[in-house]
């Protein structure tokens, strides 16, 4: 359902500076009201950001804003609109429907170019989504949506076509804390409690980032906090945090607080070959109401990064996996969650893959391509077939043991290895054939 006056008789209104409500929580009454307040995503509103120069040219496209919870896509779409002078309109997908998608656009129609903000767009079905093509294309409304989940998976192709996706980056320590700062000493309610900071890193661990829940545990905590009988001061240290955080911690939230927390301990279990922790983290998940594709998602991912070539038969698994879960849904999928789950983090452990494609990504973008060696190049035509293109090409098939010695490396790189096999019987066979193979020509 639409926020604030969204459906007023007329017209929609333009986006208003922050201006929270009495006795709002602590992260409300801190939201920045205009974009040179605004932290972090400096790669986006920066001087040289992207969306700042939209600005500059007094446009704005339709957006996918993608990031972690806490680090301002919320915010930043407002501010946005405000900077522009545009009509806002906010959903929330929670909540929304199509009649109100429908809703918002009739108004709209009144007003072109009105932003209409949809949060966690990844939870609108595809009638939902694609329900809002038509104004979209036409112009009608600028699309902002927000999401914590990869567009690719959980954006419609349609709109995703429609709309740029912009990656909005985890809030660093030092921003962060400049946050904390900011609220001790701009924020009425908390300059009349005399607050010093002692320690940052407790309230930085437990926020994990997410600069809503650092503010709404900084609130907790102080008001949590008895001043010094003799300074009537407060100090914060590591201490006092966690022993209030644990008395406050809220129960798993699959939209946020809890969940990348979970998500991350869950990963982190299986990548250590305890299956009993993993299993715990994944009951949490489930009994939470995680959406279990979601986490079959990255089993799938788990499998190729982190089990690898140490067993290719896990990445088989987590794939059949994931199709069962999308056919069967719940409850019974976390038979098969369970049963993926126990068996990738009893496997031996590799990253030998993850790492060489990541590495020969690094180099391409530092060095750039390299030329495809003559006789490995296609040759279509005529004229590249007088250019050389294929000769001396030896097809592999031809020979002994299905191998022919040659060049397959453009030959400023002739030798370079990216893959380095990871100690495990899987791949110290792998390594074997290779030595045998190649000699010393790659070192293995």
């Amino acid at each position: 359902m639409a926020t604030g006056s969204l459906f007023e008789p007329d017209s929609l209104p333009p986006a208003q500076p922050n201006e929270p409500r009495p006795g709002a929580p602590l992260a409300e009454r801190m939201r920045p009201s205009t974009l040179n307040d605004y932290a972090g995503q400096q790669h986006l509103i920066g001087p040289e950001g992207v969306l700042r120069r939209y600005l500059q040219a007094g446009r704005l496209p339709s957006l996918i804003l993608w990031g972690p919870p806490g680090v301002g896509k919320t915010t930043l779409a407002n501010l946005l609109a405000q900077a522009l002078g545009k009509p806002f309109a906010s959903l929330s997908a929670v909540n929304a429907g199509v009649k109100d998608v429908r809703e918002v656009i009739e108004r709209a129609k009144k007003q072109r170019g009105t932003v209409l903000f949809i949060d966690e767009i990844h939870r609108f079905s595809k009638s939902q989504q694609d329900a809002l093509l038509g104004a979209v294309e036409q112009g009608i409304v600028t699309l902002i949506g927000a999401t914590t989940e990869n567009p690719s998976f959980e954006v419609v192709p349609a709109v995703l076509s429609r709309a740029q996706v912009y990656v909005l980056e985890s809030l660093g320590k030092d921003i962060l804390i400049g946050i904390v700062d900011k609220a001790l000493a701009e924020d009425e309610v908390l300059k009349q409690r005399n607050v010093r900071m002692q320690d940052y890193g407790a309230l930085l661990t437990i926020s994990g980032g997410d600069a809503r829940k650092l503010l709404n545990l900084l609130e907790i905590v102080v008001e949590a906090s008895r001043p010094n009988p003799e300074t009537g001061g407060i100090v914060i240290t590591d201490e006092v945090v966690q022993q209030l955080a644990q008395q406050h911690l809220a129960r798993y939230d699959k939209g946020g607080e809890m969940h990348y927390d979970v998500i991350s301990a869950f990963i982190k279990s299986i990548r250590g070959s305890d299956p009993n922790a993993a299993l715990y983290y994944l009951a949490i998940m489930l009994e939470g109401g995680e959406d279990p594709k979601f986490i079959a998602r990255r089993l799938l991912i788990l499998s190729s990064e982190d089990v690898g070539l140490a067993n290719p038969n896990a990445l088989m698994l987590a794939q059949s996996c994931f199709q069962a879960v999308a056919v069967i849904g719940m409850p019974e999928s976390d038979i098969i969650l369970g049963q993926t789950v126990v068996y990738l983090a009893s496997s031996p452990k590799s990253n030998a893959s993850y790492k060489a494609i990541r590495e020969a990504r690094a180099f391409v973008r530092q060095h750039g391509p390299q030329p495809v060696p003559i006789p490995l190049r296609n040759a279509p035509t005529k004229l590249m077939k007088e250019l050389g293109y294929g000769n001396e090409y030896q097809y592999s098939h031809d020979y002994p043991g299905n191998f022919a010695f040659q060049e397959f490396l453009p030959e400023a790189l002739s030798g370079h290895r990216f893959y380095e096999p990871g100690h495990n019987p899987a791949e110290a066979k792998a390594q074997e054939r290779l030595r045998q193979l190649w000699g010393e020509k790659y070192g293995y």
